[in-house]
């Protein structure tokens, strides 16, 4: 481990594979302190994404002052993942690019996870946008692939109507101060 680079990771965490990333794991040696493990429940939100996200990375940056930043965008935190199991949408996660691209520090983003072919590709189409400042057309166009993107033509869609937030105020209150 190093004390050179930090590296923070917003997940889900518990009885789910791989099964690392408590609260708790906090690098080791050297590198004691450059971990930050932010462990989420099940039916995360837009609401509950952005604000941990927010207060988590603010306060990181007011701290940790990086130079440079690389960000890996997790399709897998999207609704409607085959593996994932978090309800956040496209303009919820878009926003954590967004906070992280105001920074105004040299970035890489890298994309990552996600099993839900159709909502990757429309996850990094819409990362890209707000990287390059561009507002997409939700209408998607006509392509070569647009049979794979099932029945909705969309860029967005709706969360999941019947999933349960198990990330109450408490817990994130909880998760939140235990990482900072």
């Amino acid at each position: 481990m190093t004390n050179r680079v930090l590296t923070v990771s917003f997940h889900k965490y518990g009885d789910f594979f791989p099964g690392t990333g408590d609260v708790h794991d906090i690098g080791e040696g050297e590198g004691k302190g450059y971990a930050i493990n932010v462990p989420l429940l099940n039916g995360l939100t837009d609401d509950g994404f952005r604000e941990i996200f927010k207060n988590v990375m603010e306060a990181i940056r007011i701290r940790f002052r990086p130079e440079v930043v690389v960000l890996q965008c997790g399709a897998d935190s999207i609704a409607y993942d085959k593996l994932g199991t978090y309800n956040t949408t496209l303009r919820g996660h878009g926003q954590c690019v967004k906070l992280i691209k105001e920074w105004g520090l040299p970035l890489l983003i890298l994309g990552g996870g996600g099993y839900t072919i159709r909502n990757v590709a429309r996850c990094w189409a819409n990362e890209t946008g707000i990287l390059l400042n561009q507002e997409l057309d939700n209408n998607l166009p006509l392509n070569d692939y647009y049979e794979l993107l099932g029945k909705d033509k969309r860029l967005h869609f709706d969360p999941k109507p019947d999933s349960k937030d198990e990330n109450t105020r408490e817990y994130l209150d909880f998760i939140q101060a235990k990482c900072l």
